[in-house]
């Protein structure tokens, strides 16, 4: 690899373990975010300014989700601190979850995968574009 394109995807020269270092933390992060599920239901709760949403609320907003899998999600979002399960004891016994304020500190991190991807989208399109005009072009 060149030295120009390993400034660019590193910001620098750095070691083995910096590099291990760094690419332990991306895939936490992408282990934490990643998957089909955890941003839509992000973005659900984000539809609605962060209120409170029961279970039932979520599975509404988030088309295509079984409950087994939002359960297993939202049990995962916990364990990570973005969700926090209120349980209300009464009759009937009313659950609801919230967005915690830790789940905050993915904002610049979603800003930065929205213009990456969008990004991403707009060169790969460009290609086929491109090809299909040239392809059009030769017949």
């Amino acid at each position: 690899m060149s030295e120009t394109k390993q400034r660019r995807l590193g910001g620098d020269k750095r070691s083995a373990g910096e590099c291990k270092a760094s690419l332990a933390a991306v895939g936490d992060a992408l282990y934490v975010i990643g998957g089909k599920w955890k941003l839509p239901i992000i973005v659900a709760f984000i539809d609605d300014h962060g209120q409170p949403k029961r279970f039932n609320e979520l599975q509404r907003a988030v088309k295509g989700i079984s409950a087994r899998v939002l359960s297993n999600e939202l049990k995962q979002m916990e364990l990570n601190g973005f969700v926090e399960r209120k349980v209300y004891t009464g009759t009937p016994v009313v659950v609801e979850y919230i967005l915690t304020e830790y789940s905050n500190t993915l904002g610049e991190v979603l800003h930065a995968l929205q213009a990456w991807g969008t990004m991403h989208r707009d060169k790969i399109l460009g290609k086929r574009n491109a090809k299909k005009e040239v392809e059009l072009e030769e017949a």
